[in-house]
Formats: structure tokens, C-alpha cells, sequence
């Protein structure tokens, strides 16, 4: 038990730093658009990173992890700049906040959702490296609650941010707003691919 609060609250000390995954699940729920299927993502998308950090992070060496990190972050500048492209486009449109499910649109969601998790480097550092670092010398079982109480942190973190947004939104439901709302996310995705690249210029 002292091992899974132990998971729970080391993860959530992670997961709380605002990053471009948080903001699009909080955009999402604030469109009310596919929340759940958004939030289960990010969570399985955590669970499956956060054990594979505790139990394979042996097999990880310091040689590879510069390289790895490098690779992520170019990707995912280039997917910011196509993120932050397709928003501009997009401005003058005015944003429906109703549930769509047709096909496409969903499949967009899902894509974006698994970019945005799978292409960020910082998901990596604290899920597989920092957890596995951490819990390297825990006893087998010792692991297995401190993931346990790590995925319920990340489960309950997406969950919360996506639907209270979507609580929110309601207030939101005004034209002009959400141009405010889509030059803060413009913004800070900007500043998000400034600080990618500080990264890749720190490396080498």
C-alpha cells in the first residue's frame, strides 16, 4: 500500500506540469469533443510507458538516451509547427461546441492524441526514465504497486482536467472567446517548440 500512494503521488507530481498533452486534452474537453476516448489514450498511453520504465529501464543506458531524445524532439517540433499551422488556418472559423462523431473526425483526434503523447520526449523522461530510474531497486512486487499507484494518478489527472473542461465549457460558448482561447493555445505551443529546440540545441 505505502508503495502504490507512494507510485500515485510521484506521478502526479509529474503529470501536473502543463505541457502541449494537457493542453490539447483540456482543448478537447472544452469542445466536448471525444473526451473519454482523448482521456483513455493519454491514460493506457501512460500505463503502458510507466511499466515499461520500471521494468525494462535496465536495459537502458546513457549512450542512447541523448540520441533517443534528440529524435523525439525533431518530431515533434515538426508536428507543433503542423499543430500551430492548422490553428492560424483555422482561425477565422468559428468553433462548434457540440459532440461530432463522424469518422474522420474522430480518426483526427486519435491521431493527434497519440502524436502528441508518443512524439514528446518529456512523457518519456518522466514516465520511462524518471519512474524507472527511481524504482530500479524496488523489489519485484515493490514495482508492480508503485506502477499500479503511478497509472491511477494518470487516470485520474486526464479524466479530471478533460471533463471538468468540458464542464466549463459551457461558459465558454461564445465566438469571441474562443478566439482568446485559440491565441493562448497558439501561444503557448509556440513557446513549447522554442523550448524543444533549446533542448536540442543543449545537446549538442
Amino acid at each position: 500500500m505505502a508503495f502504490t500512494l507512494l507510485g500515485f503521488l510521484t506521478g502526479l507530481s509529474l503529470i501536473l506540469a502543463i505541457g502541449a498533452q494537457n493542453i490539447f486534452v483540456i482543448e478537447q474537453g472544452l469542445k466536448k469533443q471525444h473526451i473519454f476516448l482523448v482521456c483513455l489514450i493519454c491514460s493506457i498511453s501512460d500505463f503502458i510507458l510507466i511499466f515499461l520504465g520500471i521494468f525494462l529501464f535496465h536495459y537502458f543506458t546513457q549512450y542512447f538516451i541523448p540520441t533517443i531524445e534528440l529524435v523525439l524532439n525533431i518530431l515533434l517540433i515538426i508536428f507543433l509547427i503542423h499543430f500551430i499551422y492548422s490553428k492560424i488556418k483555422s482561425f477565422n472559423t468559428q468553433v462548434t461546441i457540440e459532440q461530432n462523431s463522424h469518422l474522420n473526425e474522430k480518426k483526427n483526434v486519435i491521431l493527434k492524441t497519440l502524436g502528441f503523447t508518443f512524439l514528446n520526449p518529456h512523457v518519456y523522461s518522466d514516465t520511462v526514465f524518471f519512474l524507472g530510474n527511481f524504482s530500479k531497486n524496488f523489489l519485484i512486487i515493490e514495482k508492480y504497486f508503485f506502477g499500479i499507484g503511478a497509472t491511477i494518478a494518470s487516470f485520474l489527472f486526464f479524466f479530471l482536467i478533460g471533463y471538468l473542461s468540458q464542464y466549463f465549457s459551457s461558459y465558454l460558448d461564445n465566438k469571441n472567446v474562443w478566439k482568446y482561447i485559440n491565441i493562448l493555445i497558439i501561444l503557448f505551443m509556440f513557446f513549447i517548440t522554442l523550448f524543444v529546440l533549446g533542448d536540442i540545441i543543449n545537446i549538442y
